[in-house]
């Protein structure tokens, strides 16, 4: 499975526009394309960024979809964006059918690490982050997703409540530095958002 991520930034004062357009049109648009396992929606609305996830069965499926929904997105975005940016990675571990409602949190980490050291880093979250995540209270789901090739990835992690968001914090810390203590991983950015849609089909 694979997961192109879309991640824009734009005004503030305009995001609440691209986000109605985006939560009439984007699952109808995305789920008619073949392969479509799902998709997420979430926003920093104060400093006006706006992450996205579609999930398709092959990595053909998911560039076939982007190249015939592209022209669409971009007149969704158009009033918002000043900057899209676009990658598609691998999904090495992840949590099924997590289930979240509107204004939950999203938590996402961006990392490097050596490409020869992915397989090491999806057995750790598989069998250790993910038990860990699973005993802190309003743990929702968490995905594990990076490009075999350059070793860039990231995590993403789903909270109930934004104030679960903010209470796991500590524990999520902690998860990272035990992660970095057994692989040589760099953490390139660690960001917070509101989940606006959440629509998975594993």
């Amino acid at each position: 499975m694979h997961v192109r991520t879309t991640y824009v930034t734009g005004d503030p004062g305009k995001i609440d526009q691209a986000l109605d357009g985006l939560l009439v049109e984007a699952v109808k648009l995305l789920s008619d394309q073949p392969g479509y396992r799902g998709y997420g929606l979430f926003a920093d609305r104060e400093l006006g960024k706006i992450a996205m996830g579609s999930w398709w069965e092959t990595l053909e499926d998911s560039a076939a979809s982007n190249q015939h929904l592209q022209q669409r997105r971009a007149e969704l975005l158009a009033p918002f964006a000043s900057s899209l940016s676009i990658m598609t990675f691998e999904v090495l571990a992840f949590t099924p059918n997590p289930q979240v409602e509107a204004g939950a949190g999203f938590r996402l980490g961006r990392f490097q690490i050596p490409p020869d050291k992915l397989d090491r880093m999806a057995e750790l979250f598989r069998t250790v982050g993910l038990p860990s995540f699973e005993g802190t209270p309003g743990f929702a789901g968490g995905s594990l997703l990076a490009d075999r090739r350059t070793g860039m990835g990231s995590v993403g992690t789903l909270w109930a409540t934004r104030d679960a968001l903010v209470a796991s914090r500590g524990a999520q810390s902690a998860a990272r530095a035990r992660a970095t203590s057994d692989v040589p991983m760099n953490v390139i950015a660690l960001e917070e958002f509101e989940v606006v849609l959440l629509d998975r089909r594993d």
